[in-house]
């Protein structure tokens, strides 16, 4: 370390050598009380920095300063790898993860606002029904006991599941737990109440309806292999039990396709879908019930709340009115607070977790943030830009990673990442002021002082695909044709329709629409990206060969496992009542693999070292190594900018922007022709989104049509169409407002868009937000 580096740690976070992931002994200090950025190429180690060493060291001691029964039981982060980390105050991260998979959360329930309301209604609602767990639909006493406070309810497609043409020997239940040979199969077959080969459709009724719906039936004469006190469960009893009723702990890929297949989901018709009983829904504020202010739009509901002028709820009127305007001010006000909290996005969901910290008065804080302007509309992120400050001036430090101009430039001080990605990155390029940033060499400062244009020579459609009278969720008979053969930029506020649009009523009309979402991959928690590419057996099979043994060996999932963590890489300690904790395994370092596995090599490399490359690194050994199938898939993973993954990676690590790549790189491989983005420019730096740019021109140009729902002004820039809705979001949402070549909406367009993007061509949008700025740190 060089002795001018002496930042103090009463004014600085101070980190030095940090090597977490690909950082390469990074050195810095990041002053406190101000808003720092944290900027650089995707991949270049700013998440290794300031989540995984700053703000995950920042936790763990926060943790260790609780009683071990507390500490046990709160998430574990192992030591940063770093030799000094100091200066750190109490972490608050709201990072893009998307909420649970819990169905009883809701906007209100996650930002904590529910709670507000069902206190305002239990005091001023009329007739009075009781206190505030009345209103509550996830209390006995408020929830509709039909679908017991989730709002649908659900049961088994019958025709879906019964082929009545086949016996149960034939494979008559349609369903995996039921397939012939399995335990549930076995059960119907061998309790000696139906003939396994005499097809469904020919039993009698009585003999039919028992197969489906008996309910610890006592058989009288059970084949010898049924279970001498055992019962018969019919066919839908036991899938309700086992699928609808509990959620399982472990259900199969095949299993959550045969569920989707299967499963039927309708609007609970007692409660209409609030969730709410009669007496809930009785009690009225100003004529209108909890559930009608649930399923106003929150921008609407601000001024409904602050209707309400009785004294003895007047503390609670002014919490509730405080969090709604908030909600509006992060570009969230065509939310209601009755949506379903597992259908926001992870910039929504991020968005939402801030708002409930905007009330707090504790100080001296350390707010990381995880580009919180995914997802808002250029015209919304000064918004955001506001709240950042405020946090700040309320004398916190605010931690930001993040790609879009318009927030950087809320920054007091900037550190960029780089230069590139993977093993290409982990070193600071550049720590100071914004001005000095647009100064600096570097890929980031290149971005910030290029010129931007927009597309004057539109590509000439090849045909279109139109989708007439949408009127799904806030579209209001939209009828717009969509251009082929060209790259078509479908833009609006957040909010405004676009994901409707472009993400299901165009594939509902157009089947041979492929949608690459950003949503979780279904898989297991051993998938990677060479089991998703299918390149993992190839893999094994080059290793087997090679060595003449069995391509088991190579599986962490079979012989190739390491005895001690069962091919897992780290080691579960159970502590009875406790949390469980999980280790690195010391036996296999974390590789997965036994000892007689990693003796086998290729050109001096074993199976775990294969799995620790890059996309990118693998594509020559695989090549050298004759393995072209292997290297062409890696090709496309290296095509669609995801070189820098290594082929072991989890996917439960990915961003949803990663994701959705990844999703694209599989698809490459097949003849799909039309292809709908959702934001696919999430997590990606300028130059990024350039190359990304650059792959939808290719795609374009070899006959394919690229629609991507945007918000970043380069991508509708560049495009050869856009469409346009809006003018607001919700119900002031949900038209087509303008389409056309980008040139003609910069030009002529009005709105929110047109206005942005006309700002954008001029370059102010990286106008520097004012505010105090970070002294230079002397040294």
């Amino acid at each position: 370390m060089s002795d001018r580096f002496r930042p103090d740690p009463s004014t600085h976070i101070v980190v030095v050598n940090a090597r977490t992931n690909n950082l390469r002994e990074v050195t810095v200090a990041v002053p406190r009380g101000r808003v720092t950025v944290f900027t650089g190429v995707s991949g270049s180690g700013k998440s290794s920095l300031v989540f995984h060493t700053i703000a995950a060291e920042a936790q763990r001691q926060a943790n260790e300063s609780y009683p071990s029964f507390v500490r046990n039981r709160l998430p574990h982060h192992p030591k940063p790898d770093a030799d000094r980390i100091d200066g750190l105050h109490f972490p608050v991260v709201i990072d893009q993860r998307r909420f649970s998979g819990n169905a009883r959360s809701t906007v209100g329930t996650a930002s904590d606002i529910a709670p507000l309301l069902r206190v305002l209604f239990s005091r001023a609602g009329r007739p009075h029904i009781g206190y505030s767990p009345a209103f509550s639909f996830n209390d006995p006493s408020g929830m509709c006991p039909r679908c017991e406070g989730l709002g649908e309810v659900t049961d088994i497609d019958v025709d879906a599941l019964i082929d009545p043409a086949r016996s149960l020997n034939g494979g008559a239940v349609r369903f995996p737990a039921f397939a012939p040979g399995t335990y549930r199969w076995k059960r119907c077959v061998h309790s000696g109440l139906f003939d396994p080969d005499l097809p469904l459709g020919d039993y009698p009724p009585d003999r039919y309806d028992l197969l489906l719906n008996a309910d610890g039936h006592k058989p009288p004469n059970p084949g010898p292999e049924f279970p001498r006190t055992g019962v018969f469960h019919g066919v839908l009893t036991r899938l309700r039990r086992d699928y609808l009723t509990r959620t399982p702990k472990r259900t199969t890929t095949e299993e959550r396709a045969a569920l989707d297949r299967v499963v039927r989901r309708a609007t609970c018709p007692d409660c209409a879908g609030t969730r709410l009983n009669d007496a809930a829904r009785s009690s009225l504020v100003d004529g209108r019930s909890i559930a009608d202010w649930s399923a106003t739009p929150v921008r609407d509901l601000v001024e409904t709340v602050r209707s309400v002028t009785s004294p003895k709820v007047a503390p609670v009127v002014a919490e509730i009115t405080s969090r709604l305007a908030a909600l509006d001010r992060v570009g969230l006000g065509y939310l209601t607070l009755d949506r379903d909290a597992t259908t926001l996005s992870g910039g929504e969901a991020q968005r939402v977790r801030l708002v409930r910290h905007l009330g707090s008065s504790l100080t001296g804080l350390c707010y990381v943030l995880d580009e919180p302007s995914a997802g808002l509309h250029p015209h919304d992120v000064h918004r955001l830009a506001e709240l950042v400050r405020d946090l700040r001036d309320r004398g916190n430090t605010v931690l930001i990673v993040e790609h879009d101009p318009d927030l950087v430039a809320v920054a007091d001080h900037v550190v960029d990442m780089g230069p590139g990605a993977g093993d290409a990155g982990g070193t600071v390029l550049y720590t100071g002021t914004l001005d000095g940033l647009r100064r600096a060499d570097t890929p980031t400062g290149r971005h910030l002082r290029r010129t931007p244009s927009v597309r004057s020579d539109p590509r000439v459609p090849t045909g279109h695909l139109t989708v007439g009278g949408a009127r799904e969720h806030n579209l209001k008979n939209v009828t717009v044709d969509v251009p082929t053969g060209v790259l078509t930029a479908v833009t609006g506020v957040a909010g405004s329709g676009k994901s409707t649009l472009a993400t299901r009523e165009l594939p509902r009309r157009h089947p041979q629409v492929a949608v690459m979402t950003q949503a979780p991959i279904r898989a297991s928690g051993r998938s990677t990206p060479a089991t998703f590419l299918d390149v993992l057996d190839p893999i094994r099979d080059l290793f087997a060969r090679t060595h003449g043994v069995p391509a088991a060996h190579f599986s962490a999932n079979s012989r190739g496992a390491c005895p001690e963590c069962r091919g897992r890489g780290v080691v579960t300690t159970e502590l009875a009542f406790l949390d469980d904790v999980e280790t690195g395994c010391e036996a296999c370092g974390g590789t997965r693999f036994n000892q007689r596995t990693l003796g086998y090599t290729i050109d001096g490399r074993t199976i775990a070292d294969v799995l620790g490359m890059t996309a990118r690194t693998a594509q020559d050994f695989f090549a050298d190594t004759a393995a072209p199938a292997v290297a062409d898939a890696l090709a496309r993973l290296d095509r669609v900018g995801l070189g820098h993954l290594t082929l072991g990676r989890g996917l439960d690590t990915l961003s949803g922007g990663e994701r959705q790549r990844l999703r694209l790189a599989r698809e490459l491989a097949g003849d799909t022709r039309h292809y709908v983005f959702d934001e696919p420019t999430t997590g990606l730096h300028g130059t990024d989104t350039q190359h990304l740019l650059a792959l939808f021109d290719d795609l374009v140009d070899h006959g394919r049509t690229v629609v991507v729902i945007e918000h970043n002004l380069d991508v509708v820039a560049h495009a050869d169409h856009v469409i346009d809705l809006g003018p607001g979001a919700g119900d002031d949402g949900g038209t087509v407002t303008f389409t056309g070549p980008p040139a003609r909406l910069a030009a002529k367009g009005t709105g929110p868009t047109a206005d942005a993007l006309r700002r954008f061509l001029r370059g102010g949008h990286r106008a520097p937000c004012h505010g105090p700025r970070s002294k230079s740190p002397g040294w």
